[in-house]
């Protein structure tokens, strides 16, 4: 899966279903994807706007991203 700026977070979180929890352990921002309201709103966000709302850089979350996911496999 490729995973840039226009990645769905819902599609990542499909396929790493325990990523949740290592992004919450990155950045305690990203609580709000085990909330209702945040299910809901993860259907359309990409990572561009998981950038905008928790204010980290845009290249640091995929570099993250890519990290955690490699060190899963």
């Amino acid at each position: 899966m490729e995973i840039n700026r226009n990645t769905k977070l819902n599609d990542i979180l499909i396929k790493y279903p325990w990523l949740p929890d290592e992004l919450i352990k990155m950045d305690g921002r990203f609580k709000i994807i085990k909330t209702p309201i945040g299910k809901m709103m993860l259907k359309n966000a990409t990572i561009a706007d998981a950038v905008q709302k928790t204010g980290l850089q845009e290249d640091v979350l995929v570099t993250e991203l890519k990290t955690i996911i490699a060190s899963h496999s």
